[in-house]
């Protein structure tokens, strides 16, 4: 199932989808009008604490709406609805993982292959949407860097969790552009201010639940600015893989639903160039990843 978040006549709403259609079904509606289940999640974070009984909640009321007198009455189309970033804000910080692909740690400077997860956060007023033009923050950086990156979407609280029960844990998939101030992270000598800037976290433009994406390991990502492709990788390609990264997070800090975890971008990165390709005023990024979609953000 895709499942976006939008706002629709000033109310944020969540829902999957319409197959084959330019439209999601608008499931507060359907639930308050149709009354189909005993209770509904309000927010989509709720949703996906509970985790495959939420998709199959959903799937229930789009099957009620769409036998109904007039399912149009429940569907809201693309373009009369405001797209906001699937998860529009997460209960904690969102978590980095830097240098998780080899090429990419090579073009950073880094001699080989980092042993050990090199964590970081960004601020959840980082998040933003498909389609959202963002700033340069040309006031305080010349350096700004996009990195393309595969997002993972965790449905349950967890501690100290087994690799082999780690996808348990996972409700879906997403993409995100993790810009980068990098000249701010030299400054500061730190990740969090070069990583938090507003805007620098665009998420989308939908969550693709695991039971359409069985393994995120082997999944192309491509990024192009300005049509060029700058990044051309594999998920398969990362160091740590997505059931290790859970694992590895969770032994230290405890996991909850909706925390998002950020994997890692595959080389060709704007400071991997020489000279370098920091983001200018009027550039344009695509993002895609086979099985979800493309994540597009204008820059100004």
């Amino acid at each position: 199932m895709k499942i976006l978040s939008y706002r629709f006549e000033g109310l944020v709403r969540f829902g999957p989808k319409v197959k084959k259609e330019e439209a999601v079904w608008d499931v507060l509606s359907i639930q308050e009008s149709l009354q189909v289940l005993p209770s509904f999640p309000q927010t989509i974070v709720e949703g996906i604490a509970a985790g495959m009984d939420f998709v199959e909640q959903m799937r229930l009321l789009a099957e009620a709406a769409s036998k109904s007198e007039d399912p149009n009455q429940y569907k809201r189309t693309f373009t009369s609805i405001e797209w906001l970033s699937p998860i529009p804000r997460t209960p904690k910080n969102i978590f980095g993982i830097g240098k998780n692909y080899a090429d990419h740690a090579k073009e950073m400077g880094s001699a080989g292959a980092p042993e050990n997860l090199m964590v970081f956060t960004k601020s959840p007023t980082t998040i933003a949407a498909d389609e959202e033009t963002l700033s340069i923050h040309a006031n305080v950086t010349s350096e700004y860097d996009y990195e393309g990156e595969l997002a993972v979407v965790i449905s349950k609280r967890g501690d100290n969790v087994p690799e082999k029960l780690a996808y348990d844990h996972v409700f879906g998939y997403t993409i995100a552009n993790d810009l980068t101030a990098r000249d701010l992270q030299t400054k500061h000598q730190q990740y969090f201010l070069g990583k938090s800037l507003k805007g620098s976290c665009p998420m989308g433009p939908y969550i693709v639940t695991k039971d359409e994406l069985p393994d995120p390991q082997g999944l192309s990502i491509v990024t192009k600015v300005n049509n060029e492709v700058r990044q051309n990788g594999n998920t398969n390609d990362m160091i740590f893989s997505v059931e290790e990264l859970i694992a590895k997070i969770s032994a230290l800090v405890t996991l909850e639903p909706g925390d998002v975890i950020l994997t890692g971008t595959p080389s060709g990165v704007g400071k991997g160039f020489k000279p370098p390709k920091f983001l200018a005023t009027g550039d344009t990024v695509k993002i895609a990843i086979e099985g979800i979609g493309t994540l597009v953000n204008r820059f100004e």
